[in-house]
């Protein structure tokens, strides 16, 4: 039963990233048919990404209280929407408007991800969590590749097949998803739940185990939002490469994602101590963002995403896997959703920032200032992380907080 609802969330997520993957690589080609400079591409991007910073920590808390299935409907139901509303847009302030409401109410991976932490115990946490990144991953194999072919037809096509995606996904989770957190077991917990508000969420930041973490998430997912958001430019712009060969990249970095968090985090955090996979991670997303700066050819450029695919993907599943283990059962939701509001939080700023570095700067900018920020980052986990900090000993000292 366990696997089957693995199963069953595991291709909910695929399905969801398989329709962000069909219009992510497009949207700046898609904003540009109605005048957007990269400036306004970055705010684009950021706009999704600052509505899912309100919507996420309160969809994770939602979670918690009335439990996943539900909160999962809501948010299916929000991103079919949005993309209807991006396929039949006219205008820039329509695709605004689209992103918006997808960010809003259909950020979902950490009400997923809290789904997960339900069904899986300590020991296999990271590698349930690590099925996510997988689904995420050959969301990424299809997407792009498939948004690519359609591209052909108008940038219209890809988002109607996005929100066909979206009313599949939502069938799926009505017929076949069952509840994670029994209406006992919701009971159980409703004396220890804590409150649901922004105070609440943000005094995480402050607890010992947690909060390092959190500022863990926070400045890799900022580094590493520069080169996510700005990479279909940075390509146009460096390389000369357009639409659809960006959206075959994508797939290509799909399939390492896959290859990385399907296959390594298992064995990786059997070998490896979280923390020690989190510091190694980090100096290699520096360096790869680094040599990302200044790539000259796109043989090299799908070299250098073998090592950046591989710190994201570690960084990715053992990050949320520890805090989860740092909190009691009914936090899960709510500090998953705290760090996916991080993460969005860090997605506001860095299409903006790194639109205006390659614009105004050079397109080695965003690579370089996201190398030194992963550079930096790696001391932050040397000291605050790695000392005392052995995988088993989070529960405990999370209990201890």
């Amino acid at each position: 039963m366990r696997r089957t609802r693995l199963f069953n969330i595991f291709f909910i997520v695929f399905v969801d990233l398989l329709g962000f993957g069909l219009i992510l690589p497009l949207l700046p080609f898609y904003a540009e048919e109605f005048g957007a400079t990269p400036t306004l591409v970055g705010l684009l991007v950021a706009s999704n990404a600052a509505a899912n910073l309100f919507g996420a920590p309160i969809l994770g808390r939602l979670s918690d209280r009335f439990g996943r299935r539900p909160i999962l409907l809501a948010s299916i139901s929000s991103t079919f929407v949005g993309f209807l509303i991006l396929g039949a847009a006219n205008a820039l302030w329509m695709l605004f408007l689209a992103r918006v409401l997808d960010g809003l109410i259909g950020g979902n991976i950490s009400v997923a991800q809290a789904y997960i932490s339900d069904i899986t115990d300590e020991e296999n946490r990271a590698k349930g969590l690590g099925l996510i990144g997988a689904a995420f991953g050959l969301g990424f194999i299809i997407g792009p590749a498939l948004g690519g072919v359609l591209s052909q037809f108008g940038f219209a096509a890809p988002a109607f097949a996005a929100a066909g995606l979206a009313a599949l996904n939502l069938l799926g989770v009505a017929i076949f998803l069952p509840e994670s957190l029994t209406p006992e077991k919701r009971a159980a917990m409703e004396h220890d739940r804590p409150p649901l508000n922004l105070s609440a969420l943000i005094s995480a930041l402050r607890r010992p185990v947690v909060g390092p973490l959190l500022h863990t998430r926070l400045f890799y997912a900022f580094a590493f939002s520069i080169f996510q958001t700005i990479f279909a430019l940075h390509a146009q712009f460096r390389l000369g490469l357009g639409a659809q060969a960006t959206g075959y990249i994508l797939t290509y970095v799909g399939l390492l994602s896959v290859l990385v968090q399907g296959l390594a985090i298992g064995r990786l955090t059997q070998r490896f101590s979280e923390p020690t996979l989190i510091f190694s991670a980090t100096l290699l997303m520096s360096a790869g963002l680094a040599a990302w700066a200044i790539v000259p050819s796109l043989l090299l450029l799908l070299v250098v995403l073998i090592p950046i695919s591989l710190s994201a993907g570690i960084l990715n599943t053992v990050i949320n896997s520890s805090l989860s283990k740092a909190v009691a059962v009914e936090e899960i939701g709510g500090t998953l959703g705290l760090s996916s509001a991080l993460e969005n939080f860090t997605r506001v700023v860095s299409p903006s920032l790194g639109g205006i570095l390659l614009e105004f700067v050079g397109t080695w900018a965003p690579g370089i200032v996201g190398a030194v920020v992963m550079a930096w980052l790696g001391s932050f986990v040397w000291r605050r992380i790695l000392p005392g900090m052995a995988e088993r000993d989070l529960p405990t000292a999370a209990r201890a907080d």
